[in-house]
Formats: C-alpha cells, sequence, structure tokens
C-alpha cells in the first residue's frame, strides 16, 4: 500500500512550557494527521539529551527525554499545581526553544512531582513495580549514570574518578546509598515518560497513524550505555575511546563530520549472537511502529577516526557485521507467540527505513538488496547531478522500495533551499518541476515526492507550512543554533489539512479505513 506523512519532531510541537510535549498538542497534531489523510508521523530520537541538545548524542539509547513529559498531565495527577508551572520561566519566544532555561526550571518541576507521586503511594502500585522490573536491565544504571551526573556537574563520564568510572563495587555501593533519592527520582521520570507515550502512541495507532522513530547508529560517548558497557566498544582498559565516528568529507563538511561515538567491537557482539542489538531493535519496537536506521552504510563500513583528531578528514574505513547482523535478528525478532504460523516477524516484514545517504559503494547497495530494506531518496540531492536524467534521486529513477523526502532534518527547508540557489542552479529545477516562483517551486517540489512511484512519502512539517530556513532543525557540524525550531500555535488549519488530503488522495497515498 502506498503511504505518505510528515516528518515533525516532539521538540517541536507548540506547547505552554517551552518545549514540545506528549500533551494535548501532540494529540491534536495526530487529529491534524488524520484529518490530512496521512498513515505516518516520523519523529526524531526521544532519548535525553546533554549540551548542544542533539538527539542523536543522548545520555542513554533506552531512556526516554524528561522534557517530552507533559506538565499539564502531572497537574492533572495532582502532582505539580498550574500556578507552580506558570511560575518557571521557560523562555518567551514561542518558535524557539531556550535549553538553558528549560533545563533549570524542568528538573526542578519535575522533582516536586516525584516527592507528591512517593507520598501518593506511586512506589506500591503494582503498575509502577512493573515498570522497574521489566526496565531493569537498563533503567537502574541509566538512574545511577544521571544522578552521579548531577553530583558532578559539567564533568564527563570519562572524567570521573576511577572508582566511578571503572565501576568499582566499593565505590558503586557507596554512591548508591548516597544518591538514593535522586536515582529514585530518576526512575519516575522515566516510568511518567514512557506512560505518556504509550498512550500517545495508541491514540494514534487508532487513529491509523504508525509512528517511525529515528534511531541512532551509535551511542553518545558520555552515556550511561558507555559507562555500564564498555566491552560493547572499542575502548581502552581506562574506558576511554581508541576511534571514535565520524564520515570522510562530503556535501555537508570539506573536513568530514566528526561524530565523536565510541565504534562498536564487532567481534565481541559477534560471540554474544548479537545479543545487545537484539535488546535494543526488541525494546524499540515497544516504542514504535517502523524504525528508521541512522547512518546505515555504517553496518556494512564505519568511519574510523583516531581518538583526539580535530576533525574526521585523518579517518579510514573499518568493516562493519553486514548482512549478518540482520539474518541474525531477522530470525530473532520472528514473533514466537507465531511461530509455525508464516508470519516472519518486523524486521522481515521491512518494518525498517534504512538511511542510506551520502557516500555509497557497490556494498552498500548489496546489503540494502539483501536485507530488502527500502532506502531513502531526498529530492533537494536529485537537482545537482545535472539535467541528463540519470541522477538517482529524481523521481523518474525510483522503484517502488524507497522512502522519498524533500528534505531530512538535517536539510535547509525546501523553500530555504530554493531562494538559496542561483538562477542558473535553478534552470534544471524549474525544467523539470514545470514551476518558476518559489512558493509554486515549494509545492511542485511535494507534489513531485507524492506522486512518484515510492511506496512511502515523508514531507518535512516546514515545507507544508511555507517555511524558510528560519525553521531548519539542524545544520551539520555546527553547534549551538539546532534543534530549536518551534511550530506556532494554530498552524495546523483545516484548510491545510484538506491541501495536503487532495494531493494524497490524487496519488493514491490516502490512509485506508
Amino acid at each position: 500500500m502506498r503511504k505518505q506523512g510528515i516528518l515533525m519532531p516532539i521538540s517541536s510541537l507548540p506547547s505552554e512550557y517551552g518545549i514540545g510535549s506528549f500533551g494535548k498538542e501532540s494529540y491534536a497534531f495526530v487529529d491534524f494527521l488524520k484529518k490530512a489523510g496521512q498513515s505516518l508521523w516520523q519523529i526524531l530520537p526521544l532519548g535525553p539529551t546533554g549540551y548542544g541538545a542533539s538527539p542523536y548524542q543522548s545520555f542513554s539509547t533506552f531512556a526516554g527525554n524528561p522534557y517530552f513529559i507533559d506538565l499539564e498531565m502531572l497537574v492533572q495527577e495532582g502532582y505539580l499545581t498550574k500556578r507552580e508551572c506558570d511560575a518557571v520561566d521557560f523562555g518567551d519566544n514561542e518558535n524557539y526553544i531556550d535549553y538553558g532555561k528549560i533545563y533549570e526550571g524542568r528538573f526542578a518541576l519535575l522533582k516536586k512531582a516525584w516527592k507528591r507521586a512517593i507520598t501518593a503511594g506511586l512506589e506500591t502500585k503494582a503498575e509502577y513495580i512493573e515498570f522497574i522490573k521489566k526496565n531493569a536491565f537498563w533503567l537502574d544504571d541509566y538512574a545511577m549514570f544521571m544522578s552521579l551526573k548531577d553530583a558532578f556537574p559539567g564533568k564527563s563520564s570519562m572524567d570521573w574518578e576511577d572508582g566511578l568510572r571503572l565501576r568499582e563495587p566499593i565505590t558503586m555501593a557507596k554512591y548508591q546509598r548516597k544518591l538514593a533519592d535522586e536515582i529514585r527520582c530518576y526512575k519516575f521520570q522515566q516510568f511518567m515518560f514512557l506512560k505518556q507515550w504509550k498512550a500517545l502512541k495508541l491514540y494514534a495507532n487508532r487513529a491509523g497513524i504508525e509512528i517511525i522513530g529515528d534511531i541512532p547508529i551509535y551511542v553518545s560517548p558520555d552515556s550511561a550505555d558507555t559507562w555500564a558497557h564498555p566491552e560493547l566498544f572499542q575502548v581502552d582498559e581506562d574506558g576511554r575511546p581508541i576511534g571514535v565516528a565520524g564520515c570522510p568529507p562530503d556535501a555537508f563538511s570539506a573536513s568530514g563530520q566528526l561524530w565523536g561515538n565510541p565504534l562498536y567491537r564487532w567481534e565481541f557482539h559477534k560471540t554474544t549472537n548479537y545479543a545487545w542489538w537484539y535488546q535494543r531493535l526488541n525494546y524499540c519496537y515497544d516504542l514504535y511502529d517502523i524504525v528508521r536506521l541512522d547512518h546505515f552504510r555504517g553496518f556494512d563500513e564505519y568511519w574510523f577516526v583516531p581518538y583526539g583528531d580535530k576533525t574526521a578528514a585523518g579517518g579510514h574505513w573499518e568493516k562493519g557485521p553486514g548482512a549478518e547482523l540482520f539474518e541474525v535478528l531477522t530470525r530473532k525478532m520472528a514473533d514466537r507467540s507465531n511461530r509455525g504460523t508464516g508470519r516472519r516477524g518486523k524486521l522481515a516484514d521491512k518494518k525498517v527505513i534504512a538511511e542510506d545517504l551520502g557516500l555509497l559503494t557497490d556494498s552498500v547497495f548489496r546489503l540494502l538488496e539483501t536485507t530488502g530494506y527500502p532506502g531513502m531518496k531526498v529530492l533537494q540531492f536529485a537537482f545537482d547531478e545535472g539535467p541528463d536524467g540519470e541522477g538517482m534521486y529524481l523521481p523518474h529513477n525510483y522503484t517502488k522500495n524507497c522512502v522519498v523526502y524533500t528534505g531530512t532534518h538535517d536539510n535547509e527547508t525546501t523553500l530555504g533551499w530554493i531562494r538559496g540557489r542561483s538562477e542558473a542552479q535553478n534552470a534544471f529545477l524549474k525544467d523539470y518541476l514545470g514551476a518558476e516562483d518559489d512558493k509554486d517551486l515549494l509545492w511542485a517540489m511535494i507534489r513531485a515526492a507524492v506522486s512518484s512511484v515510492a511506496d512511502t512519502a515523508i514531507i518535512p512539517m516546514q515545507d507544508y507550512l511555507e517555511l524558510g530556513n528560519e525553521a531548519r532543525i539542524n545544520m551539520p557540524s555546527t553547534l549551538g543554533e539546532n534543534w530549536k525550531w518551534r511550530m506556532s500555535k494554530g498552524s495546523t488549519t483545516d484548510e491545510l489539512a484538506e491541501k495536503i488530503r487532495r494531493m494524497t488522495r490524487t496519488y493514491g497515498r490516502l490512509q485506508q479505513g
């Protein structure tokens, strides 16, 4: 079935308290998707973020971002008062997130909520006890890690005292006693996050909307994952990286992109039959309906940058696990309750999108073909290849098994991209799309994506809102001004929903049922 959806981060939704959340505006966005005939909502990673606010540099691959916990729902549960929430300064710009003020105000409120929740007996309730038990495999380490981050503010876990950095039992026990309340508070936050997210996802699913979750390939060097499980990563005996992740020089950066994430020790993962990856993907499918695997080519080959290098230019390629990883995961993730019925499980049923952008080699194409996962086609990349009609991102060259975007969170908005190009650069664009005016070109780009043979089309919300680069989400290889854009309240009008719905229906992508 041909499908269509919208890319819209949770953080970019309107709200009364400085950042998008799982509150009423997220439910209103689901209603908008339904009115617009959409069947997919793609979001960015949901993990807790630190300095720089990148969702691709999270403190945990399993935990959720406490910023997304809706404060109004905590008021409804009696854990906060509206006066307490309104008294906090979350910033005064409705279109941009002030992460400094969010950090200062949000956690103080969540601590108040936790104290009232335990007074009300939350920790004795079966639902909470089951949550603690079911998620202990990551929750205990995460809550301890974050409590230590608070105890040593500003310090990376790699700079903690040896007893903590290397998790020596005596030192760990000492701090577990000392930080017992802080640990409990972080567990409460994750309970509320998961409770609210699951309710929102259920609402979306009942409206016929599937959630596409974005899964970073790597974890942060300063994370509960690397601290608790150094054996999974290429680190030395002191827990410090040997090499870090990035990508070579490309269209985004002349010196490459230095991400700084620790690289996986793939030989070790193989000896465990990829147990951690199974655990991770299994958990993701509890949160999302479809997963987008970030930097898919890294599973074929990855760019190794020696630790300490200032840029990624001096790196080199090393082999990843390749098809074996996905063969193992497909077998392991087949639904046990349906064995013998012919059902194959979500990985085998292609509930995956492979982010296959960047420098692609023959071996990456073979990996895509072997797995059968749909890759990505980004229209903004289509018109720099010249008017010879052979570009792989031009719609007339697509196969059905792909997902087409006008742009992604790493691109300019489409209107910003059009306006930033010269007349010469836009000549082929105008010839191909049959439009001249900037906004006409924008809608022609959207139409080209939606009308293509690609099974799935995803359009960023900023493009439907006709926004320029003031609404750009991220500029790779830069720090400080990313991940801040928020949609104005009242943007999701009935008129816009109907406009999107007409195009969706015209090209056979209207939600069924």
